[in-house]
Formats: structure tokens, sequence, C-alpha cells
């Protein structure tokens, strides 16, 4: 019952889909006894399309979410690598017939790094199909296929394909891995959704040390520089507040061990 109202709420969350569906909602009063209410409603979406769109707003709130875990620099033995789903376009690669990697797709090329560096650690890519209406695929099987090119030994790799979201990554991750006491295993997602990877890992009972990557801001410094096209910026804006709902929402619902998560 969780994924099917998680997914419906997360369009809701978007701040891009509710300024349009305001809009839309505007221009519907306009041809009622409502228009007044319908120009308001209409004036508004465009200006926070504007703000929303070429604002530094995006860019501040997903700051504080990749800056909540530094870049790893651990070392020693490493038994295992817990990669998260994402950076994979399942539908485009089967029709294409080759892996279709997105803009995420740091989590695949650090994930062959770590897999060279550590030749014993096992690699588990955990990534089903999260689409509720439109089937969209499993990544794993493709994700294990790009590393299996690059050179990583198929008796290594782990292809966890069921999980539709992140508490059902570390739930089926841990399942897999079966980690033994005192053993170290990293956790390869993007910096700005660690936070809550690392809640729901807890929550499990699946210690991991957290490697994050595919950093979209470059620091600071970003939470002042306006975007040049409201594409881009709404980008932003919408990713860094779903994240922030994910945050709350996991924890309000008990798959986080924490409202929001620290080293």
């Amino acid at each position: 019952m969780f994924f099917p109202v998680s997914k419906i709420l997360g369009f809701f969350a978007l701040p891009s889909n509710l300024v349009i569906v305001a809009g839309l909602i505007g221009v519907l009063l306009l041809l009622t006894r409502f228009k007044r209410t319908g120009r308001v409603l209409l004036v508004a979406s465009i200006l926070l399309l504007v703000i929303l769109g070429l604002s530094p707003l995006g860019n501040a709130l997903l700051i504080p979410l990749e800056d909540r875990f530094p870049p790893w620099t651990g070392g020693g033995n490493v038994a295992g690598i817990v990669v998260l789903g994402g950076a994979v376009t399942p539908d485009v690669s089967a029709a294409r017939d080759q892996v279709s990697l997105n803009e995420a797709a740091e989590r695949l090329t650090a994930a062959a790094h770590l897999a060279a560096k550590y030749p014993r650690a096992k690699v588990i890519y955990s990534g089903g199909d999260p689409g509720l209406v439109r089937t969209e695929g499993a990544e794993a099987p493709y994700a294990l296929r790009f590393l299996r090119e690059l050179g990583v030994s198929p008796d290594r790799l782990v292809a966890e394909g069921r999980s539709r979201n992140t508490a059902e990554n570390a739930e089926f991750s841990k399942e897999l891995a079966a980690p033994k006491p005192g053993e170290r295993w990293l956790l390869v997602t993007s910096a700005y959704h660690m936070p809550r990877a690392i809640g729901a890992f807890r929550r499990a009972g699946f210690e991991v040390q957290p490697y994050p990557v595919d950093y979209r801001t470059s620091g600071p410094d970003d939470a002042l520089r306006f975007f040049q096209s409201v594409g881009d910026g709404l980008k932003r804006t919408d990713t860094a507040v779903r994240e922030w709902v994910g945050l709350f929402v996991y924890w309000l619902t008990g798959r986080s061990s924490e409202l929001f998560p620290a080293p």
C-alpha cells in the first residue's frame, strides 16, 4: 500500500507539478464566475515558475543534503559494495540493446572504480522497476552488464531487481549481502540521496559506510548562483524538494532511523 501511495503523493510533492496544476486550475476558473481567482492563480503560477526555475533556490535546498556526509576516505578491507539504482534507463536500454545511463551515471562508474580497487569485494546493484503505471523494467540486469563490460568478474556481481524504493533497497540488499559482524560494506548513491539512504539502511539493521557520488552542486557558492534556463532550475528544485519530503515521510512512517541522518 505504501508504494502506490508514495508514488501518487510524490507527483504532488514536486513544485513544478504543483505550479502547473495551479495554473491549469486558474485557466479553467477563467471560464466560470470565479474569474478573479483564476487570474490570481494563473499569474501566481507564472511568477512561481520563474522564481523556482531561475533563482538559486534549488541549489540552496540541495547543498545541505549533499554536504551531510563527507567523501569517503576510509581504507582497509571492503567486503562488499551496495550500489543504489537510478543510474540506468532500463526501457531505453532494452529498446536499443545497450546500457543507457542517465545523469546519475557516476553511481555505476564509481562502483567500477571501487570494484577495481577492492578486487575481493562483492558488488550488489539494487534497482528494480519503480514504475507505478508504466512498466520500465528492472535496472539491475543492465547495470551488471555495464560492470561486466568494464571488466568486473561476473562471479562478484549480484543483481537485486525487486526493490522499488530506497526502503526496499535496504531490506533486499541486506538479505543478499548477509553481512557478518566486523565486515565493511560501502553504500554508493548520489550525495543528495545519501541521508535518506543511510536512514533506511540503519533502520533495516544494515551498517554501511557512505560513499557519496554524483554531486549536483559545487558547494555553498552555488546557493547564490542563478540558473540560465527555467527548465534546469525547476529540475534542481524538484530534486531537492522531493528528497526533503522523502526524508520527512520516511521518518514519519518509520522507514528511516531519524529525520535527518548524520555521520
